[in-house]
C-alpha cells in the first residue's frame, strides 16, 4: 500500500457515506466521459468506473500511478494519466484516445493547496471562460473554500473567489465531510460542491474590466466600496452609480452581488 505523502497534501478518503455522496452528486450515465483529478489509490474511481462510458485520471504521484495501472489498467473504459493537472494540455493526451476525448464530467477529490488554480482550469476566468466547459464539476475541498464559493452577498465569506466563480457556475453545497473521514486527518473539515458551468445571462461588456475591478472592490474589504475604487473612478461618480442600482453608497464589496458587479462594471464601461 502506498501511503500519503505530505508534499502532495495526501489524505485518503475513506468514508463510504462522502463517496456515495459524491458519486450521487455527479449523477453519473453510461453516457459520460469522467475526468478524475487525484484518484489516489482509487477508492473513489472503483466507484465510478462501472457507470460511465469512459474514465481519465490524472495522477502526479508515480507509485500511485503504478498501483492504479496495475489493479485498474486492464479496464477497458479506464485511462491513466501521469502528471501534473494544472501543466498537462489534457486534449493533446487524449488526442490518441477517441473513447476518453472532451470529457463531459469532473469528480475530483482535489489537493486544497491549489484548489484555486484548479477551479480555475476547470472553469477559465471572466476574461477567458472556459471555451468547452464542462456539464458539470463535483470536488471534495476544503470546506472554508467551499463556503467562499456558495456564500452569498453580505456574508463575510462572500470574496472575489465567490464573485469569479458565481459569474461563470452555479454552486451548490452537496455535503460537509468531517476530518476523520480521511486517513491521515487534515487539520481542517472538507466540503463537497457541485459547480454547473452556465450560460452567462447578463455577460459583462468588458470582462477584464469586471476582472479588474472585482479584485480591486476587494482589496481591502472592510472599506467602503467607494474608498476602494478611486483609481478607476471618482468617488462622487461612483456613488452615483450606486444609487442609481439601488445600492447603498457605504456599502463594501462584500454587500453586491455579482450580477450587480457586472452592472457597475457594464456602466463604467459605458461612460
Amino acid at each position: 500500500m502506498v501511503r500519503p505523502r505530505k508534499v502532495f497534501a495526501q489524505h485518503w478518503l475513506k468514508s463510504d457515506k462522502a463517496l456515495d455522496a459524491i458519486a450521487k452528486a455527479a449523477g453519473c450515465s453510461t453516457n459520460d466521459r469522467i475526468l478524475e483529478i487525484g484518484p489516489g489509490t482509487g477508492i473513489l474511481t472503483r466507484r465510478l468506473l462501472p457507470l460511465v462510458q469512459s474514465l481519465v485520471a490524472v495522477e502526479i504521484d508515480r507509485d500511485l500511478c503504478a498501483l492504479l495501472a496495475k489493479q485498474l489498467g486492464k479496464r477497458e473504459n479506464f485511462l491513466l494519466l501521469q502528471g501534473d493537472f494544472l501543466t498537462l494540455d489534457l486534449p493533446s493526451h487524449l488526442g490518441g484516445f477517441p473513447n476518453f476525448q472532451n470529457p463531459n464530467k469532473v469528480v475530483a477529490n482535489i489537493p486544497y493547496n491549489i484548489t484555486g488554480p484548479i477551479i480555475e482550469k476547470l472553469l477559465g476566468t471572466i476574461a477567458y471562460p472556459n471555451s468547452t466547459p464542462f456539464d458539470s464539476i463535483v470536488l471534495l475541498i476544503q470546506k472554508e473554500v467551499a463556503e467562499r464559493l456558495y456564500a452569498k452577498p453580505g456574508s463575510r465569506t462572500f470574496g472575489a473567489l465567490s464573485v469569479r466563480v458565481q459569474y461563470l457556475a452555479e454552486c451548490e453545497l452537496i455535503c460537509h465531510v468531517p476530518a476523520s473521514a480521511f486517513e491521515p486527518p487534515p487539520k481542517v473539515d472538507s466540503a463537497v460542491v457541485k459547480l454547473r458551468p452556465r450560460q452567462i445571462e447578463i455577460p459583462a461588456t468588458d470582462p477584464k474590466r469586471l476582472e479588474n475591478l472585482v479584485k480591486l472592490g476587494f482589496a481591502a474589504k472592510r472599506k467602503m466600496l467607494r474608498n476602494n475604487l478611486p483609481s478607476v473612478i471618482d468617488r462622487d461618480r461612483l456613488t452615483q452609480l450606486l444609487e442609481q442600482l439601488n445600492i447603498n453608497p457605504q456599502a463594501r464589496a462584500e454587500d453586491i452581488s455579482t450580477q450587480q458587479w457586472v452592472t457597475l462594471s457594464n456602466l463604467l464601461t459605458s461612460e
